[in-house]
């Protein structure tokens, strides 16, 4: 085989493995920002990060994430969902998504509580977790998806 390198090949070659190395810098950049606790504290938490105004925050978390969750678990469990549907087990309270505020006091009053929050495809518990952080709250999560979600990840909910 007879292989022969002009400038032209050697600067196009140059450029593509400088493409490649930006992309791979690029995604690891985007990878997600999952938050952990330092080594050695009881506590564990992951999910993806989302920023709320005036330097706040919730986090959006998935099917499999809640399920270890609920295995030792230490918050306070919402459906959100207008009108009720279906709830997933061990869900402490149904509050409508649109009225957390007028709902407050069912909610714990540490702020620094955790609290989970769900509905069917997570576009409610969203609107709730902004509205719950808005008002002080610092320890919210939010099932993404919701519980379509939580059902195509194969776990099981309640139906009345």
């Amino acid at each position: 085989m007879n292989l022969k390198l002009t400038s032209g090949s050697i600067k196009q070659r140059g450029w593509s493995l400088a493409l490649i190395a930006l992309a791979g810098l690029v995604l690891t950049a985007c990878g997600s920002s999952t938050s952990k606790l330092p080594a050695g504290d009881s506590q564990m938490e992951f999910g993806q990060i989302v920023p709320v105004e005036g330097d706040a925050q919730y986090t959006d978390i998935i099917p499999q994430e809640l399920a270890t969750m609920l295995e030792d678990k230490d918050f306070f469990f919402v459906n959100v969902h207008v009108p009720y549907e279906r709830e997933l087990p061990n869900t402490d309270a149904f509050i409508p998504f649109d009225r957390i505020a007028d709902f407050l006091h069912e909610f714990p009053e540490d702020t620094n509580s955790k609290i989970v929050l769900y509905c069917r495809s997570g576009s409610m518990s969203s609107t709730a977790a902004r509205e719950l952080v808005r008002l002080g709250y610092t320890n919210i999560y939010n099932l993404d998806g919701g519980f379509r979600a939580w059902s195509a990840a194969g776990y099981e909910f309640i139906t009345p």
